[in-house]
């Protein structure tokens, strides 16, 4: 039995709860697809198709996990500013996984949810998010929040602009501006904060993903590439997280997620 599987130890306090074995709610930069793909002297399309790959056995091992939530950075705001033909690649392969693995996520009761801004999206890229999104509308089980044309400042700002609005109409007051408020007109303010947040590749930033949500939530940082992320990846990083005690700025770690 690995140590993302074996059973939390039970506290000296019987007053609080052990820590669960999976994180409820796991945040993924998928980095290094054109890494790996030079590394083997292949074009950087395959190793993107082979990042799609990955994702499909990330998906199958959460569920399996009991993770409750997954969110992956698929296409930032930043994007844009890659080469025609590698977005060119990277929107047929999205069109791609929705059009061929909606309906297997959907039978596994799989929930899609989208972040990101969808102004000024090509039309048949916004029908597909919104199709993905309408089909799964219904489901109970692993929710997958893709983020597309995403970008956490952005969203903030996205966020900040709307409260400021509210204001200037005299809706709210300006001691209503708090934490929570800003949280409440996120992209997806009914989703729970990511309790970890791993990257692969072996970079150790954020870049501009998740910058609210993430203020607590454990880092941790893999040395592979994302192609070669599987379910003992995803165990390892598990396995990381549950070895940190998490304080939220206080003395007393908490347990839970």
């Amino acid at each position: 039995m690995s140590e993302a599987e074996a059973p939390a130890a039970v506290p000296s306090d019987p007053s609080v709860a052990p820590r669960p074995i999976a994180p409820r709610h796991v945040a993924i930069i998928m980095d290094g697809n054109g890494r790996w793909a030079a590394s083997r002297g292949l074009p950087r399309a395959e190793g993107h198709r082979r990042g799609v790959e990955a994702l499909r056995r990330t998906v199958r091992a959460a569920g399996e996990l009991g993770i409750g939530f997954i969110t992956i950075f698929s296409f930032s705001s930043e994007n844009w500013s890659r080469p025609v033909s590698e977005i060119r690649d990277l929107m047929g392969l999205l069109k791609r996984f929705i059009r061929h693995d909606l309906a297997d996520l959907h039978k596994s009761n799989v929930r899609v949810r989208i972040i990101g801004d969808r102004e000024g999206l090509d039309r048949d890229i916004k029908s597909l998010l919104d199709e993905a999104e309408e089909l799964t509308i219904g489901n109970d089980g692993l929710t997958l929040v893709v983020a597309f044309n995403y970008g956490a400042r952005q969203e903030i700002a996205r966020a900040a602009k709307h409260l400021a609005a509210e204001v200037a109409a005299g809706r709210l007051t300006l001691d209503a501006v708090t934490p929570e408020a800003i949280s409440a007109r996120l992209d997806a303010p009914d989703l729970p904060d990511p309790d970890l947040v791993i990257r692969t590749s072996g970079e150790q930033r954020l870049s501009n993903f998740l910058l609210w949500q993430s203020a607590y939530s454990e880092l941790v940082f893999l040395p592979i590439f994302w192609p070669d992320f599987d379910r003992a990846a995803l165990e390892e990083a598990i396995a990381e997280y549950r070895r940190r005690e998490r304080r939220f700025g206080g003395l007393i770690a908490r347990t839970g997620s």
